[in-house]
């Protein structure tokens, strides 16, 4: 399985205190962010379409199968 390098998933599994903004189940697209890694927080494109950082409590990472990866990211083949 080989997963591209610009994009990972997580799955919420906290939503508590951001029920606007964050679905529990629901996958979202993490992006690289060092700095945010540094403070125990993660960058994600939540339900505002934008991207925003939360903390990594609120999220667990998924591996998932290529082609999966492709249409969460819209990337025809």
């Amino acid at each position: 399985m080989t997963h591209s390098s610009e994009h990972r998933f997580v799955i919420c599994i906290r939503n508590e205190d951001y029920p606007a903004s964050l679905e529990k189940r629901k996958i979202y697209v993490a992006l690289p962010d060092a700095d945010a890694e540094k403070h125990h927080q993660v960058r994600v494109i939540d339900e505002s379409g934008e991207d925003y950082l939360y903390p990594n409590e609120c999220f667990l990472p998924v591996d998932l199968p290529e082609a999966t990866e492709r249409a969460l990211v819209g990337v025809e083949t």
